[in-house]
């Protein structure tokens, strides 16, 4: 595999040719309630138009029936690029291979492809390793716990690769010799969703389980846990609570003492080095397999820095 990890935003900026003339973008969001998401492709929509395209954008609502239909849609009506998220990683194939069928140029950004490999040429993954994700998380989090406790894991969507990666980030971690001391005590799908995290934590504590520690694959899940967690009269100086993403809800909470740490998912990064990686295939420019956007560990020492960042 050529992954090419190394090749950042600059690095996408810099194969962007001098753009023909004005292009319309076809970009299917997986989910609009999503804040995260709602970041990439906002992000997204000013820098293409900034740079003179228009950016179609549909919102798949985590339906993989929809996305399918969208892209057949995007294609149909002629769009000279597609940029998408996909719902489930298991149907990047198949929406590869309408794309070049079509001769469209494809850019996936922020969930891998499980066809990743294969991409490349007008085809190509604007995102991070999520390898890094769940790993940074949860060796910071080992090291404030000093190796000891007990956790709870929430974990996304089981068909995004996001979620499975970041979660066995966290088993990988835990089984460290440094880290033995804790034990994953539940799991649980929270499918990314604030509401949902709320409600598994509330149960949890109302069905005595006993944990201090929250390992969740994104902010979204952290923030819900420390929801219900308060609303049960727990003391934040009790539990550990780890995500994903520095969003900026998730950083404010940080600010007030409830959010131990998260890891910097660069939605604007990703945004503006798909589009650019869109137009670098529309105008003929061969593309990498995988553009990588790196991964950063934030915590109450260093978040003033990123304050605004998503």
């Amino acid at each position: 595999m050529t992954k090419l990890g190394a090749i950042a935003a600059a690095a996408v900026a810099a194969i962007v040719a001098t753009d023909a003339g004005a292009g319309e973008i076809g970009f299917s969001s997986p989910n609009f309630d999503d804040n995260f998401q709602t970041v990439l492709r906002e992000a997204a929509k000013a820098h293409a138009e900034s740079l003179g395209h228009s950016l179609q954008v549909e919102d798949a609502r985590e339906d993989v029936g929809n996305q399918l239909s969208q892209i057949q849609n995007f294609i149909a009506s002629g769009v000279d690029a597609i940029i998408l998220a996909p719902v489930s990683a298991a149907a990047s194939p198949q929406i590869t291979q309408m794309a070049r069928a079509a001769n469209t140029p494809l850019i996936y950004v922020n969930r891998r492809p499980v066809d990743l490999d294969d991409l490349g040429g007008n085809s190509a993954f604007v995102g991070s390793d999520e390898t890094w994700s769940g790993t940074l998380e949860a060796f910071e989090m080992c090291n404030l716990a000093a190796g000891t406790g007990k956790g709870v894991l929430l974990m996304g969507i089981l068909s995004n690769e996001a979620a499975v990666t970041r979660s066995q980030d966290v088993r990988e971690v835990v089984g460290l010799s440094m880290c033995q001391g804790i034990e994953i005590v539940a799991e649980q799908e929270g499918k990314w969703q604030r509401t949902e995290a709320a409600n598994i934590i509330s149960n949890m504590l109302a069905s005595g389980t006993d944990f201090n520690m929250v390992f969740a694959n994104n902010d979204e899940m952290a923030l819900g846990a420390i929801q219900a967690l308060k609303s049960a009269g727990v003391s934040m100086d009790d539990v550990i609570v780890g995500g994903v993403d520095a969003t900026a809800d998730a950083l404010v909470a940080m600010k007030a003492g409830d959010l131990d740490v998260t890891v910097f998912q660069n939605a604007a990064g990703q945004a503006t080095g798909s589009v650019d990686a869109a137009i670098a295939a529309m105008n003929g420019e061969d593309l990498p397999n995988w553009i990588n956007i790196p991964f950063e560990l934030v915590t109450p020492a260093n978040v003033d820095d990123y304050l605004g960042a998503n």
